[in-house]
């Protein structure tokens, strides 16, 4: 044992003496625990803890005097010990490797749809079209990746494509942009261009970055911070009270992941990963990926089962599920019967009951014969770190646990939620879903913090754990202390759960290279391109000209599923998404339509009311976009005029059992 290290508690003392008020807990040195070389990096020196798992820890429930303390994310990872050495199972995943010289940026450029700049073939024109609507700190990323590759290749005495090659061909591309956004000085597409100019005039950035609890999504984080506009909130994560931040609200208003249509999600990911790495350069910060682990198969249906696998046999039980069905019912019952329960997450259930548990859902669950009124929620809370530990891949990934684990290096907290934000984004579909389903639990068991006496920081450090400790990590100790890094990943998910609907938001500087990209796809024959000229310049001339104190515009939008008609609505500059379904429900609760049908309506009073009715964008230079009632419409109409305006019901809450 290091000899700067005071000795190990005994940790049934230590809970004992919590329980009687013997002394107040401090902020104390981590127990030292011995840990599989397999498990948490941060943790692989630590000198084994023993004691005894197998009845539920009640002694445990009890606040800590120190809202800080690190005590119950050093007893979470002795439980995860105990259980992983009872079971006497060695890990069967291969442990994440270091990329080679060069072939980090290979990947890079394969994940963001790049890696044909690097081949001998000549760039296709998708490259060339997300390269012209980059914005220019994105574009020196791309670059910077492409010289580090080009350089791994002169190493190894191999030819490289000259760089310049193809950024010249994205400048030549952008000269068949009609849209007005290109930056002159370095040839690449604004990537705000759809963003009303007057939103963006640098007196109103200014103002903006000026105001620290302010969020701007439109501009894009890497300029912001290149210029200096994080407003120099140095807030830690691990304070006691979070910082409210408000969301810039621009004129197309916020958009939020399940807004946007499966379509134009796809493409969020890869221009979300650029715009990641461009943060990072500018803030001086080495962006490391992992290779993926590679595990071996669990001979299991539940457990230990990758989220894709989990979710293709439960799609066809209910064809839209989102998360799988086996944690939504490890979480249901957690919500029906402990949420009020004292140190639920926090204290133990039986470690046997746990694991026969397991056995029967594996047989069971399926079939319908598994029945959960008499789980001990304690035990329900436990299967629910079990499934994450037994993931074949942390569900944060593997690829992406570094970046994760890196953002406590950001000393802004403004810049910190935009690193994770852009993180969120490049998660792959089902474990961002299943993170958004487990991270709302755990604000409803904040929620109940009265009751269970579990502050957001006690849910915290017992979580990090289980979502950064995973089979197949290496046991190499990372830069810096284990205790600070343990602070860090446990303020991480703090931070996640507390900021989790800013979060999960698309910034709007991202919609736009959506639109963008959807835009210049149409643009890829020369038959087309003039087809959508002689279209535009069609628009323009019935376009009325702008006034700029009052600019009209009128519009029809459809409702086709409720009535037959359209809605003609006259569209101003204060014209917003609110008013048109307002306007809707006016008409149709007149009866001056006919009504097709009724569907999502409710008849009260002979009359019908609209408690889920949505205004959503289509077409144009999106697929679908359901939008923020406090879109303006003006503005949303000069970013896309060739979509169209629909009013449906809302789409239905992710189904569960």
């Amino acid at each position: 044992m290091d000899s700067r290290m005071s000795p190990s508690p005994n940790v049934d003392s230590l809970r004992q003496a919590q329980d009687a008020s013997l002394f107040p807990i401090t902020r104390i040195p981590r127990p030292q625990i011995l840990l599989s070389r397999h498990l948490f990096p941060l943790m692989n020196s630590l000198q084994t803890c023993q004691y005894n798992m197998n009845q539920p820890q009640t002694s445990s429930c009890r606040k800590n005097s120190d809202p800080l303390s690190m005590n119950d994310f050093w007893l979470e990872v002795e439980n995860i010990k105990q259980m992983q050495s009872s079971d006497g199972e060695e890990s069967s995943s291969s442990e994440p490797s270091t990329p080679e010289d060069g072939e980090a940026e290979a990947d890079w450029l394969q994940d963001t749809g790049l890696s044909p700049l690097i081949d001998d073939q000549n760039p296709t024109e998708d490259n060339v079209l997300i390269l012209s609507t980059l914005t220019r700190t994105q574009t020196a990323a791309v670059q910077r990746r492409l010289n580090s590759y080009s350089q791994s290749l002169k190493k190894r005495s191999k030819p490289a494509r000259d760089v310049r090659e193809v950024f010249n061909r994205a400048s030549r591309a952008n000269l068949l942009v009609e849209e007005n956004g290109t930056d002159e000085q370095n040839g690449t597409q604004n990537a705000n261009s759809f963003v009303k100019k007057s939103e963006k005039s640098p007196s109103s950035l200014h103002r903006s970055s000026g105001e620290s609890n302010v969020y701007n999504m439109d501009m894009a984080y890497s300029e912001q911070a290149e210029m200096g506009h994080s407003g120099n909130c140095k807030t830690v994560w691990q304070t006691e009270s979070l910082p409210h931040f408000q969301i810039q609200k621009g004129r197309l208003g916020v958009t939020r992941i399940s807004d946007l249509s499966s379509s134009d999600m796809k493409q969020v990911p890869t221009l979300a990963l650029i715009e990641l790495t461009a943060l990072w350069d500018v803030l001086g910060l080495d962006f490391k990926r992992n290779k993926a682990v590679k595990r071996r198969p669990a001979d299991s249906r539940l457990f230990g089962v990758p989220l894709n696998t989990l979710l293709e046999h439960d799609r066809k039980l209910i064809s839209q599920t989102q998360v799988p069905l086996i944690l939504q019912a490890i979480l249901n019952c957690v919500e029906k019967n402990g949420l009020e329960l004292q140190g639920i997450l926090r204290i133990c259930g039986s470690q046997a009951r746990i694991k026969s548990l397991q056995q029967r859902l594996e047989r069971n669950f399926y079939a319908g014969l598994f029945s959960w009124d008499e789980v001990n929620p304690h035990d329900a809370a436990g299967l629910l770190k079990l499934f994450l530990r037994e993931l074949p891949a942390p569900l944060l990934t593997a690829e992406y646990l570094p970046a994760f684990t890196a953002v406590q290096k950001i000393t802004d907290l403004k810049q910190r939620l935009q690193a994770l934000n852009l993180l969120i984004l490049v998660l792959p579909e089902a474990n961002r879903s299943t993170l958004k389903a487990l991270l709302e639990f755990l604000r409803k068991v904040v929620s109940h913090e009265k009751c269970n006496l579990m502050s957001l920081w006690n849910i915290a450090t017992i979580m990090a754990p289980n979502l950064f400790l995973y089979r197949g990590s290496n046991g190499k100790s990372q830069e810096g202390g284990e205790k600070q890094q343990a602070e860090g990943v446990a303020g991480l998910v703090k931070a996640m759960v507390h900021y989790q609907d800013l979060l999960w938001t698309v910034p709007t500087f991202l919609l736009s290279q959506v639109r963008k990209l959807n835009e210049n796809s149409s643009k890829r024959s020369n038959e087309r391109r003039l087809l959508n000229f002689l279209r535009k310049m069609n628009i323009d001339k019935e376009r009325p000209e702008k006034n700029h104190t009052e600019p009209c515009k009128q519009v029809k939008i459809r409702a086709s599923i409720f009535v037959k008609d359209s809605l003609a609505i006259q569209l101003n500059e204060g014209t917003q998404a609110a008013d048109v379904l307002k306007k809707f429900q006016e008409h149709v609760g007149n009866r001056s339509w006919q009504m097709v049908s009724t569907m999502g309506l409710m008849k009260c009073n002979s009359s019908f009311a609209f408690p889920n009715l949505e205004l959503y964008e289509v077409g144009g230079n999106i697929g679908e976009h359901c939008l923020d009632p406090d879109t303006y419409l003006l503005d949303l109409y000069n970013a896309n005029p060739n979509g169209e305006w629909v009013i449906k019901p809302s789409p239905p809450t992710t189904p569960t059992l």
